[in-house]
């Protein structure tokens, strides 16, 4: 086969011997002349620590490609730190994404290895992998060791949220919160929660862009740069295969994330980043696929938010593989993996060694898990609620809203002592959609008024047109749509409507006569959104986004656009 890069190299032209000696830079002719050019996708910065150390780990890629007759070239790309970002990380998820997509198809390489951690980056990379369309194959960054505090393990993220409403209930001084806080990232990685970041790379082994075996390796492990190892060597057998994304993910590679996301109590993130992703590969995905494939799929996976164990306790007691070994019978058997190998070739051999941490399928920790998604009058174009990280006596619910119209106006009014609240009541936050907020933050999570935690109270109903933390629990609806700045109901209710939930009838309705929402109009400061005017990548993307359903892509990039470039430089 004529290499891709042979269209920049090949030749004794002017514009050949441009690309060549440009490049050479003390390399040999035979660089040029029918090996494969690997890029490495690198998400590394100091500022998305979660991904400092992937330069460690392309050097380890740089090494295997080098072995296996490649020539590694290593691509910085656009990195978003979760922590970091304002005003979210999710307003760049899209750039990143179409930033990766263009250089990967403007440069000469054949093949591409994709590193990635924090929560944006692998679900980016992805997408602009899928758009590309060039032999791409994804190393999981890891997560980090746990680290202990007081004799307890931290999850990071998770034990953020719940350290911080021990202070306000006033059940943990500042002070002890605070000596906390150097303990809770104990080394290199990803948070090591079942968060987004977690999640994320283990759905990306069950589509089957991931090497089997390797995502949930912890970063601090030196198997991960075994692994990073491999696959280098591997990503040069991709381009002599010609095995792009669209050669093998298929509506089936879908189907098993789906089945992965709810056996291991996943973040309800993956259900937009999914949808993305498959909207660049043009396979038909819907909301309602996560409800109809995963509802029924047992929680098999003993940790936080939803249960008590971490990531590196995970990986020592079996790893991913035996987790999905468990599931067998609920995957698509003939869903392929980057290796051209169906997944479900890579279970036999898979095993528990820790029944707390993986639970046997005929002992689940929740029998039924998925993602449920709602609909009703509130939330026509649907709404994600995840039971597993829910309080179960709220799962059916009808409570007094009380309506927070952006994250500025909740946090200036939950702590009011005056503020007409109780535990039976729903909070509704609006104003924090794809175009309202912008970029749809992690904030559905609200934190619970002071005065409900000192009286002993830890979850509520809250509803919201925004997202989630992975790492976060409680009874959160989330991803209402459409978001009530593109004109949704969430932009009609008044404090005091009676809202109802019915996670199992899969409902959530406000209780208001239609004649009556008939007369309301919303509320300006929500429909206006965050800030007018706009301008740059903000005002790209509230003018192009899609809903939440729609994966929160920009309309424009839906669909691949494959790997040509007609026209020479010079």
């Amino acid at each position: 086969m004529t290499l891709r890069s042979a269209h920049w190299y090949a030749g004794d032209d002017r514009n050949a011997y441009i690309h060549r000696a440009w490049m050479r830079r003390g390399v040999p002719d035979s660089a040029f002349t029918g090996r494969p050019q690997i890029a490495i996708a690198n998400t590394a910065s100091d500022l998305t620590p979660c991904n400092a150390h992937l330069s460690e780990v392309a050097q380890s890629v740089k090494n295997g490609v080098y072995e296996a007759g490649g020539i590694p070239l290593e691509l910085p790309v656009v990195s978003l730190g979760e922590t970091n970002v304002r005003p979210t990380a999710m307003l760049w998820r899209n750039m990143a994404a179409m930033a990766t997509e263009e250089m990967l198809r403007a440069n000469p390489i054949d093949g591409v290895v994709l590193l990635g951690g924090c929560d944006k980056t692998i679900p980016s990379l992805l997408m602009a992998a899928a758009s590309v369309d060039l032999p791409a194959v994804v190393v999981p960054g890891g997560p980090m060791l746990t680290g202990h505090f007081r004799g307890e393990a931290l999850g990071c993220g998770t034990d953020v949220w719940r350290l911080s409403e021990e202070v306000r209930a006033g059940t943990l001084s500042e002070a002890m919160f605070l000596k906390s806080e150097s303990s809770m990232i104990r080394s290199k990685g990803h948070c090591n929660t079942m968060g987004t970041a977690s999640t994320m790379a283990l759905v990306a082994e069950a589509l089957g862009t991931v090497i089997p075996g390797l995502a949930g390796t912890p970063a601090a492990d030196a198997r991960l740069l075994e692994a990073a190892h491999d696959t280098g060597r591997f990503a040069v057998q991709l381009v002599a295969e010609d095995r792009r994304p669209s050669s093998f993910l298929t509506k089936g590679s879908f189907h098993n994330a789906i089945v992965a996301l709810a056996a291991i109590g996943g973040s309800t993130n993956a259900v937009v980043h999914l949808l993305a992703i498959a909207g660049r590969l043009r396979i038909d995905l819907t909301v309602d696929d996560f409800d109809r494939i995963g509802a029924e799929v047992p929680l098999l996976v003993n940790l936080q938010p939803a249960g008590r164990y971490l990531m590196d306790d995970l990986y020592r007691a079996g790893g991913f593989l035996a987790v999905l070994r468990e599931v067998r019978d609920l995957l698509d058997s003939e869903a392929l993996t980057i290796t051209g190998r169906p997944l479900v070739e890579y279970l036999e051999d898979a095993k528990i060694w820790d029944a707390d941490v993986i639970t046997p399928r005929e002992s689940p920790l929740q029998s039924h898990a998925g993602i449920s998604v709602l609909r009703g009058s509130l939330a026509p174009g649907g709404a994600l609620i995840k039971p597993a990280a829910a309080s179960p006596h709220l799962l059916k619910h009808r409570g007094r809203a009380v309506v927070f119209d952006s994250i500025e106006d909740f946090h200036a009014r939950i702590d009011d002592p005056d503020l007409d609240i109780d535990e039976d009541s729903v909070m509704v936050l609006r104003g924090c959609g794809p175009k309202g907020y912008p970029g749809m933050p992690e904030v559905s999570n609200m934190p619970l008024p002071t005065k409900l935690l000192e009286r002993g109270v830890r979850d509520m109903v809250r509803i919201c047109d925004g997202r989630m933390s992975g790492t976060a629990y409680g009874t959160v609806v989330l991803h209402v749509t459409p978001e009530a700045a593109a004109g949704g109901p969430l932009a009609l209710v008044q404090t005091g409507d009676w809202i109802s939930l019915d996670v199992r009838a899969r409902r959530l309705d406000l209780d208001v006569p239609a004649d009556e929402l008939a007369r309301r109009a919303p509320n300006q400061a929500t429909v206006d959104g965050y800030a007018n005017p706009r301008r740059g990548w903000e005002r790209l993307y509230v003018d192009h986004v899609l809903q939440a359903d729609r994966g929160a892509d920009l309309d424009f990039l839906v669909g691949a656009s494959g790997s040509e470039v007609r026209r020479e430089s010079h």
